[in-house]
């Protein structure tokens, strides 16, 4: 049941004009910063350990204003999945930096584009996967009856999804021997044994490791990517943002905590569309409580 009425819903918001999806995604969004519950505490959690710079009437308006913003994404969500291809791609307005992957390719090296849950990250893939050969990791979603959706929905551009396993690292591998793209998602909690401690916001989280090994291995640029929401739903700006060319020669922990320093640096450009209400500090340091 759960599945269907979300699809109803993606494909509803699929035929919205833009403006009217965000002012519905707005109006959930409100809802449930107003409703007792995990989106909010944990959001508010994460903006007290991040920002606590700011006062809790600070935290508290910012806290409104990124619950609005994630009741857009999942109503702009309809329109990213659900419409042509390229009726989608015509809301990007610009993309500064993009200039920078081209030159990369052109060098032979291939490029790692990590995209963190900041504004719409299915945009970036969708918008990435038309310009470039991409292939990215895919996990399929808890919802099985959403499994061929999801997948036509991000493929449907281009990319390429390989599995979350030794086989789909080992493709992106070779994609980047190919000169290709590979995309990652950076900021998410990663399987036991699959991370290391780095500061993010000046607190250690647990962070993958798979990028500074693609990295390492392969020499290949990295740059930072987020498709920023602009105001009265006038489409976005895709940027990309080239990170320190020395990676390759860092050890594990230093790639890290360079990685979650460039996603911080994106996050404080736009606060609000990032998603506050993930447990990004889940996993801790041995021997100390969960913070939440």
């Amino acid at each position: 049941m759960r599945e269907a009425l979300l699809k109803v819903f993606l494909r509803f918001c699929a035929v919205l004009p833009l403006p009217a999806a965000h002012v519905l995604g707005a109006g959930i969004g409100t809802i449930l910063g107003m409703l007792p519950g995990r989106t909010r505490r944990v959001t508010m959690r994460n903006l007290e350990l991040c920002f606590p710079e700011l006062s809790q009437t600070e935290r508290k308006r910012l806290a409104r204003s990124s619950l609005r913003e994630a009741g857009k994404t999942a109503a702009e969500t309809g329109a990213v999945w659900g419409r042509d291809v390229n009726q989608v791609l015509a809301l990007v307005r610009a993309a500064p930096g993009r200039e920078l992957v081209d030159t990369a390719l052109t060098a032979g090296k291939g490029a790692i584009i990590i995209t963190p849950h900041l504004g719409n990250w299915e945009m970036v893939g969708l918008y990435c996967a038309s310009r470039w050969p991409l292939t990215s990791l895919y996990r399929p979603p808890r919802m099985q009856g959403l499994e061929e959706f999801v997948r036509h929905a991000r493929e449907r551009g281009g990319a390429k999804l390989v599995p979350t396993n030794v086989a789909g690292v080992r493709y992106m591998f070779h994609a980047l021997e190919r000169s290709e793209c590979v995309g990652l998602l950076p900021d998410q909690d990663p399987t036991q044994g699959a991370g290391v401690f780095a500061p993010f916001f000046g607190i250690p989280a647990y962070t993958m490791v798979l990028l500074a090994r693609l990295s390492q291995r392969t020499g290949a640029p990295v740059f930072f990517a987020y498709a920023e929401r602009l105001c009265g739903g006038a489409g976005f700006e895709v940027h990309f943002i080239a990170a320190p060319t020395d990676l390759g020669e860092a050890d594990l922990e230093t790639i890290c905590t360079i990685m979650n320093a460039g996603i911080e640096t994106c996050i404080r450009r736009i606060p609000a569309q990032y998603q506050w209400s993930y447990k990004r500090f889940r996993t801790r340091p041995v021997g100390e409580p969960s913070l939440y």
